[in-house]
Order: C-alpha cells, then sequence, then structure tokens
C-alpha cells in the first residue's frame, strides 16, 4: 500500500516551499478573449489563476496566460472560455514563468496543453522543468546530419531518404492524407522516443490515434500532447513550445528522439489570433510577422545536439490553403525545414496512397547520407515519373508516337512498375535496406 503513495512522498519531499506574500491584481476589462489585469506585474508567459466566482461541478478556477503589457495593465488570455469572467475578478500567478513540465513521467501518456493526463490513469508526477523557449545554443554547436533515418515508408526511403536530426515538412491541402503518413511512420520509425504533437487537430484524431499508438511495447517510449481545434489560441502554442521542450529534454540526455507536429500551421493560426487581437497589421495574407517567426523558432529547435550526442527529427505537416503551394506558412516552413513531402490531390484521386509527388518532393542531405549509386537510382526513378507525367495527355489520347523519345518510352513499359512501387498499404512497414533493394530491382543498380 505505501508504494502507492511513493511517488507523491518523493515529490513532496522534493518541492520547494514559496514563503513569500502572494500577489494578486484585479481583471480590469475583457475584450474576447483579451483580458486586462491592473495591479499585477508578471513577466510574459506567466500562468495565472483567475477566480471569477465560486468553483462547480463543471470546472475550477481557468488559468491565463500573460502575452503583453499596455497602458500600466497586464494583457492576457485565458487559457480557456471567458464565460463566468466578471470585473474585479481576482488574478493571482502561479507557477514559474516560462518554465513548461517535463521528463520521464510523460512516457507512456498523453496529456494536454497544461500537461495535465486525458488518457485516464491517474497524475502525472514530474520533477523536471525546460524553458519555454528552449535554450538557445550557437550554430556551430550543432552537429551535422551523417546518418539515414529509417521511415518504414518505401518512396521515402528510397527516393527522398531522409537523416536522424534533419526537419522535414509534409505538405498538402485538406484531406490528402498528411496525418495518414505521420501514422505510418510513427509505427515504422526507428526511434528511442516518439513525441508527438497534436495541435489544433480534430478530437476524434486524438482519440484515434492513441487508441492506435498507446498499447504494447510502443508506449513506454511514445508521449503525446494533445490541443484539439476548439482550445484557446494560446493553449495551442502552449501544446506546440511542450512537445518540442519534451524533445529537447531528452535530446540533451542524449536520446534519439522523433518529433511529430500536426499540424504547424495550426500553430501559425493560432499565432495570428494573438498577433492580431494585440493589433499587428496582417502583412502576409492576413498574418501578422510574429506568427511567421514563431514557426521559425519552433522549428530551428530541432536538430542534432554535438554535446549531448542526442537529436530530435522533427517531422512537420503544414496545410496547403486551396492547394497552393505558395501559402505564406507553407512557404515560410519550406525556407526553414531540411526537406519537404508534397502530396498530391490529383495522385490521391487516381488511387495512389500515400498521394507523394516526388518531383516535387526533397530531401536536403540524402547527398551526405546516400550511397552514389542509390542516388543515381532515385534521380533516374525522378526521370521517369516526370517524364511521363509531363505526357500523359498525350500518352492517353493516343498521340504519341513509340520511339521518339527512349526515355518516355521507358517509363510507359514501367508504368504500372513506378506506381505500385510508390504506394503502400497503411499498416505496411518498409525498411530502409529492403526500400533499396525494391529501388535496385526496379531500376538496375547503374540506375539507367
Amino acid at each position: 500500500m505505501l508504494n502507492l503513495f511513493a511517488p507523491l512522498l518523493d515529490e513532496l519531499g522534493a518541492a520547494q516551499p514559496d514563503f513569500t506574500p502572494h500577489r494578486f491584481g484585479l481583471v480590469a476589462a475583457c475584450d474576447g478573449g483579451l483580458i486586462e489585469v491592473s495591479g499585477l506585474s508578471v513577466p510574459v508567459g506567466a500562468l495565472c489563476r483567475v477566480a471569477h466566482g465560486p468553483r462547480t461541478e463543471f470546472g475550477g478556477e481557468p488559468l491565463a496566460e500573460v502575452i503583453g503589457f499596455r497602458n500600466g495593465r497586464t494583457l492576457m488570455m485565458l487559457l480557456g472560455d471567458t464565460v463566468m469572467l466578471r470585473p474585479g475578478s481576482r488574478v493571482r500567478p502561479e507557477g514559474r514563468p516560462g518554465m513548461l513540465p517535463v521528463g520521464e513521467a510523460f512516457l507512456g501518456r498523453a496529456v494536454d496543453g497544461e500537461g495535465h493526463p486525458i488518457d485516464g490513469l491517474g497524475p502525472l508526477h514530474w520533477r523536471d522543468e525546460w524553458p519555454a523557449g528552449g535554450i538557445r545554443t550557437g550554430a556551430l554547436d550543432r552537429s551535422g546530419v551523417r546518418e539515414p533515418f529509417d521511415t518504414g515508408v518505401r518512396a521515402l526511403n528510397a527516393l527522398t531518404t531522409f537523416g536522424v536530426g534533419q526537419r522535414i515538412g509534409v505538405m498538402a491541402g485538406s484531406g490528402v492524407g498528411k496525418s495518414v503518413l505521420l501514422d505510418m511512420i510513427a509505427r515504422g520509425a526507428e526511434a528511442e522516443i516518439v513525441i508527438v504533437g497534436l495541435i489544433g487537430e480534430r478530437a476524434r484524431e486524438v482519440s484515434d490515434f492513441v487508441e492506435r499508438h498507446m498499447a504494447g511495447e510502443k508506449r513506454a517510449r511514445t508521449a503525446v500532447i494533445a490541443v484539439p481545434a476548439d482550445h484557446a489560441p494560446n493553449l495551442r502554442i502552449r501544446g506546440a513550445l511542450m512537445a518540442t521542450s519534451l524533445a529537447e529534454h531528452f535530446r540533451a540526455h542524449g536520446r534519439k528522439v522523433l518529433l511529430i507536429m500536426d499540424s504547424l500551421t495550426r500553430v501559425a493560426h493560432a499565432a495570428r489570433e494573438i498577433g492580431l487581437l494585440l493589433g499587428e497589421p496582417g502583412a502576409a495574407r492576413g498574418y501578422p510577422p510574429s506568427a511567421l517567426a514563431t514557426i521559425t523558432k519552433l522549428v530551428e529547435r530541432a536538430g542534432n545536439s554535438a554535446a549531448s550526442g542526442g537529436s530530435v527529427t522533427g517531422l512537420y505537416t503544414v496545410l496547403a490553403d486551396g492547394d497552393s503551394q505558395d501559402d505564406p506558412v507553407v512557404d515560410t516552413a519550406r525556407s526553414i525545414l531540411d526537406g519537404h513531402v508534397v502530396l498530391s490531390r490529383d495522385l490521391a484521386q487516381r488511387g495512389q496512397y500515400p498521394a507523394i509527388d516526388v518531383g516535387a518532393s526533397l530531401s536536403r542531405v540524402m547527398g551526405d547520407i546516400a550511397a552514389p549509386d542509390h542516388q543515381r537510382m532515385a534521380r533516374t526513378f525522378r526521370a521517369l515519373v516526370a517524364s511521363y507525367e509531363a505526357n500523359r495527355d498525350l500518352v492517353l489520347m493516343g498521340a504519341y508516337r513509340a520511339g521518339a523519345d527512349p526515355l518516355l518510352d521507358r517509363a510507359i513499359a514501367m508504368q504500372e512498375a513506378l506506381r505500385g512501387f510508390l504506394g503502400q498499404e497503411q499498416h505496411e512497414v518498409v525498411g530502409l535496406d529492403e526500400s533499396l533493394a525494391a529501388l535496385t530491382r526496379l531500376i538496375g543498380e547503374g540506375g539507367q
């Protein structure tokens, strides 16, 4: 029986009591989701508890996060709804400003943006904390990408080979299969620890993901941070920061971490809401500069660490609004990431899953981690696919005369084999060596 209380007793023994006088402020104004508090001086990023009345069976006192200052007042956003909020409500600071909970306790658990369990497995007893903004290091403290990363997806392993510590974006419009591809990678990837941030997605997807991946031996190495779309924008950003901070914490201890974030666009949307609420101008299609800077800072925190030997391989989905690859978030993500996988709606409509557009997808580190023969075969595969797609209408109309283009003749003859290579069942896992062997059988060692 005493063993049940041992974690709680250890936590109480390690706690540092706070004997400073308790400060509080008063709610002076509320405009939409923006709250102005007078009489309370706390730093940006601090969490405060708002006492808006007696507690009910539906919940207690909500939390608010400091997002700025104006005219001597502190600006905050609630991490929930403003229902029942009233003028003069007391606001008390809580916790350590700018710090997020991390540690081994999160492995095997699913939590929300505040670090509270949502899996029904009891309370979480964490001891370690990590800065929400990360620990900034010099550019030369990041080691290069030299080791291939096995995704378990044949087309990615063979044609856009990823590396350990690389940052990759999966870009597509809505309903093309981004989340399904992430699901395949989460199942088949080789990593010590998998951190999954489900930010701004449907609540149904969260429950489905937890049911599929938080079972069996994989559970002990997986942590899920989920903040669905109906939550406050600052809570969505906090969930993304928490997932990244958790990955950084394990990297600092020399662990190989796979960080999956679905989706980076929802983080940008949340940052846009906060920026516009603070009065920033919408510069690029309604996105203020701070919104695009938020995703840049988030992505830059992934990578390899020369000091600890650990790594964070970042995999981010990016929603292309209207299937436009010129969307500001897509363009910003493409410029800062080390590679991108583009999913095509046309290919999905033809029944190819995953609908990877080989010609538009790119891994910027493949030249450093793949053998020369592998690279030649991948280039030949791309050339065959590009030649057929460029002349597809002519071929289907019967307007192409065989023998006019040897490359196109070969592409036509191999079309079924090429499509079969790119397709893969959702529950199928194809390793890196198996993928390369399949590419060799299809194209040949010489890549000609």
